[in-house]
């Protein structure tokens, strides 16, 4: 009977213990302090900055957290990675996220104005400014009128959905991109294009407290703010990214590969040479590289070397030159305005890589390609002491400390010096050279 009373029981105690498990869940998800995840970014919108905002969003959901906040402050960057981040926006639906143009004096520029709207809940420091969203300073280059409306248009219709699908100045918008108009934090607040207006994140987290986005009320007044910083791939990869350093590293693999080619088995010059060659094709890949920039960089190349060959007095490096300083100019025409070239890194580029292929280069191709002399061979043309007067039959002299029988067709009195001029078995031939000739023509 008993048995029977405890198996009818056991199911109830059963549901108990799962209720009273639940209830403990649900107390400690109550309790728990809410918690912000804070990611910084600064500097031009590229594709590291894409894969830093998706970290970002992941990492937030993880921690569960009440939003994921971007302090913002960049002058623009590529609209490839502008439209990544904002379709990443719009499709996070369980977490809200807040764009904060911050410190005083930061912008939100050109793709910044894309991302700022496109945000949740967008927010200002006093002092800083949003707009001036012409694609023209989104994509660089040089392009048509024709194609340079086509990209006018999409943008215009690009910002203008992000708008309306967050509720902003539309209207704005479209001039921001059409006129490239900028505007301050206290008049985007008025014409609704951003939400608030915050001096520090404190205060920022305690205005958008209590906000509903997407049926969830925020609750940040007390939040614990986690800061989540760029990991070292993402550091690394964004260096190498920076129009200079591509600049660079494409000249360490020139200098590498021909300094191993000039020189077989120095291996350090080659090894650096490729690294920087996988480097710099990574990052091409995945910015808006001008592939006839590298064309005229391999010109260059060719030129430079085919100065050691032929005798055109140096119409061939300057001609190589001006192709690598056009080459280097072109190579970084289509990215946008923040992150273009400055002839301050070209003219000294071109200079050293003309000095290097003047310099090492010639010296080691032909050092390559010119037939080496080596034992006897390589006696030739050096001078002996002669230490045994020399005639036609006999004769001795010393040199490279070995002693030597010697012939010559003229008489070198002991004591002299003499010149090689060919080597028959164990004999070499000499003859006076001009001092020896001097010193016998006095006495």
């Amino acid at each position: 009977m008993k048995q029977l009373t405890l198996i009818l029981l056991l199911p109830l105690l059963i549901a108990s213990g799962s209720a009273v498990q639940d209830t403990t869940a649900i107390n400690s998800e109550t309790d728990r302090n809410p918690v912000v995840t804070v990611i910084s970014i600064e500097g031009s919108i590229s594709p590291t900055t894409t894969n830093y905002i998706n970290r970002g969003i992941q990492v937030a959901n993880k921690q569960r957290a009440e939003c994921l906040v971007i302090q913002l402050d960049t002058p623009g960057g590529l609209l490839e990675s502008t439209k990544n981040i904002v379709q990443a926006f719009l499709d996070s639906e369980d977490l809200p996220i807040v764009v904060y143009v911050a410190p005083e004096g930061a912008r939100a520029a050109s793709a910044g104005t894309f991302i700022t709207m496109a945000s949740h809940i967008a927010a200002m420091a006093p002092t800083t400014t949003i707009g001036a969203a012409s694609p023209v300073q989104m994509g660089g280059g040089q392009t048509d009128s024709v194609m340079q409306k086509k990209i006018f248009n999409y943008s215009e219709s690009f910002i203008e959905s992000i708008a309306n699908r967050r509720d902003r100045n539309a209207e704005w918008a479209r001039s921001a991109v059409r006129d490239g108009e900028a505007i301050t934090a206290e008049k985007a607040l008025d014409l609704n294009v951003v939400d608030l207006i915050a001096n520090n994140r404190e205060e920022l987290l305690q205005k958008i407290d209590g906000r509903v986005i997407n049926q969830d009320t925020l609750k940040t007044r007390n939040a614990t703010i986690e800061e989540l910083p760029q990991n070292l791939a993402e550091k690394l990869l964004g260096f190498i990214m920076r129009p200079e350093v591509m600049l660079i590293l494409t000249m360490i693999a020139i200098y590498g590969i021909i300094g191993e080619v000039t020189n077989p088995g120095a291996i350090v010059p080659g090894v650096a040479g490729v690294i920087a060659l996988i480097l710099v094709l990574y990052a091409s890949a995945a910015m808006p590289i001008n592939m006839a920039g590298f064309a005229l960089i391999g010109l260059a190349i060719i030129l430079f070397v085919a100065e050691a060959f032929t005798p055109t007095f140096g119409l061939l490096i300057a001609g190589g030159s001006v192709s690598f300083f056009l080459g280097a100019l072109m190579l970084f025409q289509d990215l946008p305005e923040s992150m273009e070239l400055s002839w301050a890194w070209l003219i000294p580029a071109t200079i050293l890589t003309t000095l290097f292929f003047i310099w090492i280069v010639t010296e080691g191709v032909r050092v390559q390609f010119t037939s080496h002399k080596t034992g006897k061979e390589s006696m030739v043309g050096k001078k002996a002491e002669v230490v045994e007067t020399i005639n036609s039959q006999r004769g001795r002299v010393f040199v490279n400390g070995e002693y030597w029988n010697a012939v010559s067709d003229e008489v070198i009195e002991e004591g002299g010096d003499c010149e090689i001029v060919s080597i028959d078995g164990l004999t070499i031939k000499v003859k006076p050279t001009s001092d020896s000739e001097a010193s016998q023509t006095s006495t």
